[in-house]
């Protein structure tokens, strides 16, 4: 079996198994990366359950950034939301890379997964997708106690934080967003449409895939121009 055949196998089984994929193109050496269902952390989710693993990303991420043949990454968002600090430590991560990166929202991109949205270079959003940002919650056996309490308040700042750090939002418009009691039926925060995200400052333009790999294309070509 010839070396090209045997990549070709190799990459339909890297996208079948984490969906991910190289292309080279008009736009470049680029890498994409699909972060949907939900984000699965410390806890194994159920089978049924479509999750993107974070020990999955991680070195995924690493890999990338040591990759000199690989130009840019771009990042396609679906995703219910899920673990903290498992989202959390993804974002940390594609925000700290030197590789120019893309994010592109379609269909959904909440709860954790606004960070994880605003941590590449540049982000969109596709016109029918929604975000929704709320404050965190915990799941299981919670001991009312002050420190309790303090670990969650410490988490959600981290949050905001990194949501106002790497978009145009302000803490101010985006606690006011987070706390708001008429928007969700049984919860506090706000849904929000793709051009509503743009209008907030979260999210910097909408568009869709061709938009994303345009500005991407244009991310590369600056880079270059540094090095």
């Amino acid at each position: 079996m010839s070396e090209e055949k045997n990549e070709d196998i190799k990459d339909k089984e890297t996208v079948k198994d984490l969906g991910v994929t190289r292309m080279s193109g008009r736009h470049g050496n680029i890498y994409c990366m699909t972060i949907i269902g939900q984000i699965e952390g410390h806890m194994v989710m159920p089978s049924e359950n479509k999750t993107t693993k974070y020990e999955h990303i991680i070195p995924l991420l690493l890999a990338i950034e040591e990759d000199l043949s690989i130009e840019g990454l771009i990042i396609l968002l679906n995703t219910m939301g899920g673990d903290v600090e498992a989202g959390l430590a993804i974002a940390e991560l594609i925000s700290g890379m030197s590789k120019p990166s893309v994010s592109l929202v379609i269909g959904g991109g909440h709860s954790i997964g606004v960070p994880l949205a605003v941590s590449a270079n540049y982000s969109f959003i596709a016109p029918s997708a929604t975000m929704t940002v709320h404050p965190i919650r915990m799941n299981g056996t919670v001991i009312s106690v002050p420190q309790t309490f303090d670990y969650l308040q410490k988490t959600q700042e981290r949050v905001t934080n990194f949501i106002a750090d790497h978009s145009k939002v302000d803490i101010k418009t985006l606690n006011k967003l987070m706390f708001t009691t008429s928007e969700l039926a049984n919860d506090t925060g706000t849904i929000m449409y793709g051009k509503e995200a743009v209008e907030y400052g979260i999210i910097d333009e909408v568009g869709s895939v061709n938009n994303a790999l345009e500005k991407l294309s244009e991310l590369i070509q600056k880079n270059k121009g540094k090095a």
